[in-house]
Parts: C-alpha cells; structure tokens; sequence
C-alpha cells in the first residue's frame, strides 16, 4: 500500500527527520502549540501535513491556517486590504513559517525533490478544496527557494543583516577589518559597558533552569510592554522549551550589576549560526543593547567556531557594529491570476527598491579598504 499525504498533529507525533536549526525542531513547533502561542486564539491555526508509512514521517510541511498577519515579519496588510477592497476574502490564509520566528532554513522535510513536490501539490489542493485564496512561505533557504522558484511562485525579496567570521581568533582580531573611527567607537560602546562594572554571564543550553527563563521572561516582557504590544511568547512557552534545551540549544547572555540580572538576550545555536531572538532589560542603560544583543553574541561566535550570527531582522544600525546586509526571500501562491499578476508585479518594483537600498548600505559598511564588501 502506497503511501499518502494526511494531516499531522504534532501533539501525539514522533519523527524522525533531523533538523538541521532549532527552529525546525519539532520540540520547538510543539511548545508552540502547547503553550497555545500557536494557537486559533492567536490567529495561528496548526494544519501541518506530511506523509506516513509504517507509522514513520516521511515528509513533512508546516502550515497553518492564519486569520491575520501577526507575528510573521514580512507585511503584506496593503495585499489584504487591496483585495477586501474588490468584495474578496484574504483570510484566512495559509502560511508555510515557523511562528513569530523570521530566521532562514528549510520550509519542506523530505528527502527527495518529487516528496517535496507533492507536499506542495498536496497544499494546492487544500486551498482548491477549501476556498483559500494564498499561500505564503516565509523565509526559506536556499535549497528551499530553489524549489519555489522551480514552481513559478510569486518571489518577494527582503533584506536582513548578517555577521561573517571570517576565522577571527578573539573580538580585535575582528576589530581590525574597520576603519579606525569605527573601531574607537566599538570599543568606547564596549568600555562604557565595563565601566558601569556590569559583568556578562553567558548560561548555555546544558546550564539554563526553569528560574533562568522566569528571570529572561521579566525583561523579554517589558520590551514589548514599552511598545504597547502583549508578547508573543508567554511564559508557558518557555517553560516547555526547557524540557528540549538540548535540542533547541538557547543561549542566555544575562547582563548582571552587583550580582543582580539588570537585562538579557536569548540566541539559538544552530549548527554553524547562532540566531539572536529576543532581550530586555529593567534598567535603561546606553549601549547595553549593543553589548548584550551582538557582541556578546560575536564573542561567543568566535570562541565556539560559528561562521554566521544572524541576529534577526532589519535594523541599519548593525551596520556599523560589522553586520553584512542580506537578500533574503519569502514565496506567495495565488490561485486566481489577477491577484498573482497584481502581487507579481508589486514583488518586481519592490525588488528594484531592495536591491538599491542593500547597495548603498555596502557603501556605508565602516570596514576598511582591505575589507570591503562587494
């Protein structure tokens, strides 16, 4: 008997495909779910599909159905408001992501091109069947952009920043790559940090306990409480994620003032990344951002061997702290043609503006001339 594609709950699921960051971790995607920051209340309806055989996951795709753009980092609010317009529904929606998380890596599990192929057969004919007019899938890698690409849907570029170790032996060895200027201002932002005497306590995957994350949940917390917003995550999520540290592997930079946590960041080890996610802080201090969100982070990079530290999305102001400005992509399918000639359209003008922007950003990168980026 052949195999078929059917949903999948990942709530009573064992798999056995490996991921290849943490955010593909089905322990991760789980505490998602559990925690119900994934969830219908949260406009993020879990509708994964994959396919069995002998009760192993051969293939597998994230999706779910949304009621709204939250929490997906790439903004497409002018396309449903265009389309509501016309008397047409834009939710619900499909969307291929991992939830509140807009970092890169494969978007289909499976081992062959013809299983992911029918994977996204498989979603086509769910939103034939049930009336949904988009699908969209954000922030793929490269193997995955190939495959979208490969079916002619729609591609809409974007830009991050990354940093590159280029096989720095410590923090001044990365130093010297800028000019003079910049790195008297690294490391005035630095020494001011040390002068304040706030230390930095770095608490690894293996080290990290329930007490750690009710500490960093306080300042993740009250940096969306400053924009107004409710989190995204709540403190269950965290809780759950403890039970796979080892799997997911966060990293904790905790920024401590006489023994006292004044402020944190949380990052993902992957296996040659380190993925900053969130930080706060109770006290406002100058340039503990900049301290606690990236360099730390490079340091870390370099004493553990990472060739990247992708520390999320947007900001120019990584520029100047030796961030490298990044395409990256996101894939849209539409069923009718006027809205995929409308929205394709949008996507070529918008690439134009994208491309332009990362080329004057590499003019401003502050590295000197044996450095710069081409």
């Amino acid at each position: 008997m052949s195999s078929k594609i059917q949903k999948i709950d990942l709530r009573d699921k064992q798999f056995s495909i490996e991921a290849r960051n943490p955010f593909e971790n089905f322990s991760y995607l789980r505490a998602m779910e559990e925690s119900n920051c994934a969830s219908e209340e949260s406009g993020w309806i879990p509708d994964h599909l994959g396919e069995t055989k002998n009760e192993k996951l051969l293939s597998f795709i994230p999706l779910y159905k949304k009621l709204n753009s939250y929490g997906e980092f790439i903004f497409d609010q002018q396309w449903a408001n265009a389309l509501q317009r016309t008397g047409r529904k834009y939710y619900p929606k499909f969307l291929t992501a991992i939830p509140f998380t807009p970092c890169e890596g494969d978007r289909i599990f499976a081992e062959t091109r013809h299983e992911k192929f029918k994977l996204i057969d498989a979603v086509i004919n769910k939103m034939k069947e049930e009336e949904v007019e988009s699908w969209h899938i954000l922030f793929p890698n490269k193997e995955g952009a190939a495959i979208f690409r490969e079916r002619n849907f729609v591609e809409r570029f974007n830009y991050r920043f990354t940093w590159i170790n280029n096989n720095f032996k410590d923090f001044d060895d990365f130093l010297s790559i800028f000019t003079s200027r910049q790195r008297a201002t690294i490391r005035k932002e630095r020494k001011s940090i040390s002068s304040m005497e706030i230390e930095f306590k770095c608490k690894k995957y293996d080290e990290i306990t329930l007490e750690d994350w009710d500490i960093f949940y306080k300042f993740y917390q009250k940096t969306y409480y400053e924009r107004a917003q409710n989190p995204y995550l709540n403190k269950e999520f965290f809780k759950i994620l403890n039970t796979a540290n080892q799997l997911v592997k966060p990293i904790i930079f905790f920024a401590e003032y006489n023994g006292e946590a004044i402020g944190a960041s949380l990052c993902f080890e992957g296996e040659n990344t380190l993925y900053g996610r969130h930080w706060g802080a109770t006290k406002n201090v100058k340039n503990l951002h900049f301290e606690c969100c990236y360099y730390q982070g490079i340091e870390y990079c370099i004493k553990n061997n990472l060739k990247f530290f992708d520390p999320g999305v947007q900001g120019e102001h990584k520029i100047r702290r030796g961030f490298q400005p990044q395409l990256s992509t996101s894939f849209h399918y539409f069923l009718k043609e006027d809205l995929r000639d409308a929205i394709k359209s949008f996507c070529e003008s918008e690439k134009l503006q994208i491309e332009n922007y990362i080329e004057a950003c590499k003019t401003y990168t502050p590295f000197n001339k044996n450095n710069k980026i081409e």
